[in-house]
């Protein structure tokens, strides 16, 4: 299994939007090969924070994968693809980018890094770190008692 990180602009498409959307959504409009290769390296199942950018910069949600890669049905130029995911479950305590820049254990995170890239992978060390810092069980998800 491997771990991701989807941003997104709250104004645009919102942890909210994701929630109410009836089933798994695209995440399309990308137009970052980088960004698009590793939503190619995605396979269903694989989990993904939701990750508000722009003026909130903080992780809110986490997604999963549910249709790997396929056209983006944004554009008709076959270069790019994308993939659905669904909101399984919201960050009980939204995690700041700034925290992450804080924490010693995450100063090599992409996020940290590079982050203006749309779609980057997260370490599983990384991933246990955070979901931690959010007040969730790394493992089912559910909150820390």
């Amino acid at each position: 299994m491997a771990y991701w990180l989807f941003k997104s602009e709250p104004n645009t498409w919102s942890w909210e939007d994701q929630k109410a959307h009836d089933g798994p959504a695209e995440w399309d409009g990308v137009r970052n090969y980088q960004a698009r290769n590793n939503m190619r390296a995605m396979k269903v199942g694989d989990p993904g924070f939701f990750y508000h950018s722009v003026k909130e910069k903080r992780i809110v949600g986490i997604v999963r994968v549910a249709v790997e890669a396929h056209p983006d049905s944004t554009t008709d130029d076959p270069r790019w693809e994308c993939v659905d995911v669904e909101a399984l479950t919201d960050m009980p305590r939204p995690v700041s980018l700034e925290e992450i820049k804080d924490h010693p254990d995450l100063e090599g995170m992409v996020l940290v890094n590079n982050s203006r890239l749309s779609v980057q992978p997260v370490t599983e060390r990384e991933w246990r770190i955070i979901c931690r810092m959010g007040g969730l069980d790394p493992d089912t998800l559910k909150p820390l008692s």
